[in-house]
């Protein structure tokens, strides 16, 4: 069983057909392929350096806190959604590019959820939107597919119902929140969600979904039961390190390369070492070319 997408195994300069929602809706584990790999990205430089190896880019309301600096998912604006979806759409080629509906988008009613969910994807041109909440949101995501938008549901712990949680701990640790998590999910995935991510819930909690469901699952802090897997891309490489949460694996750390290069371009400035004269422009001498001499004979 290859782990490697095949378009992914064609040389980068390659043109490859973009993957769709009816490619990674049929991609359940237990049909015998290959988990699929979904990361998030907010920029161009980083759709470009991720498209090659991920099934679905998610331009997710995780920008908030990864990019602006704010303390939750919750002030995320929809113009601010669109802006960056615009960016990661327009700088990858393969994979399939959703964008997340940020809070108070999409909640008070189905047309209100299909105004915003319209403006996002006529405006960046993705493939879905993402939505999070359980049985409640079922009505709003029949209401967006009978009208062509494809939604990804998002079930377990839902960071724009933090203040609700009281804090983003694990879910799924009474009989009583299970029995709703397991609830929701099937909701979503009956309204017809073509993916559901499940978030920081407990390992059999998320097993079980996996198997309950007939569509995909993805997993973030949840299983490696699950059909695919999302991280924060910022979490991954190590840009953001105000934390780890637990369900993180880091491969790099960029952000500290970043602090250690700044530190030494400071340092070339201030002592004189940069910039020299390689750096600079300089005037290049023309050459002069001289007249030839006619011949004496065609002299006048």
């Amino acid at each position: 069983m290859s782990t490697v997408p095949q378009n992914a195994k064609s040389n980068a300069s390659a043109k490859s057909a973009r993957l769709t929602i009816r490619d990674l809706s049929a991609r359940k584990v237990s049909a015998g392929v290959a988990p699929m790999v979904w990361l998030t990205a907010y920029s161009a430089p980083t759709a470009r350096a991720l498209d090659l190896h991920v099934d679905a880019i998610l331009v997710g309301d995780s920008l908030g806190m990864t990019v602006y600096g704010m303390e939750s998912t919750l002030t995320v604006t929809l113009d601010m959604m669109i802006a960056h979806g615009q960016a990661v759409v327009r700088s990858s080629e393969r994979a399939c590019v959703i964008v997340d509906m940020p809070f108070g988008s999409y909640q008070a009613s189905p047309a209100e959820a299909y105004k915003s969910a319209a403006r996002v994807m006529a405006e960046t041109g993705c493939a879905a939107v993402k939505m999070e909440g359980g049985a409640e949101m079922a009505e709003t995501i029949r209401f967006l597919l009978d009208r062509g938008i494809p939604v990804v549901g998002h079930v377990g712990l839902t960071p724009q119902s933090v203040n609700r949680f009281g804090g983003y701990r694990a879910q799924g640790r009474t009989a009583a929140e299970a029995k709703k998590i397991m609830a929701d999910a099937r909701a979503v995935a009956d309204a017809g969600a073509f993916a559901v991510v499940v978030e920081k819930t407990l390992e059999p909690l998320a097993r079980a979904i996996t198997a309950a469901i007939p569509v995909p699952t993805i997993g973030i802090g949840a299983s490696p039961a699950c059909d695919g897997q999302v991280l924060v891309v910022d979490d991954v490489i190590g840009v953001f390190d105000l934390f780890k949460p637990k369900f993180v694996k880091r491969y790099a750390e960029v952000g500290a390369a970043m602090r250690a290069a700044v530190a030494a371009y400071a340092d070339d400035v201030r002592s004189g070492r940069f910039p020299t004269m390689e750096h600079c422009f300089v005037a290049t001498p023309q050459k002069t070319t001289k007249k030839k001499a006619l011949p004496k004979s065609s002299r006048k």
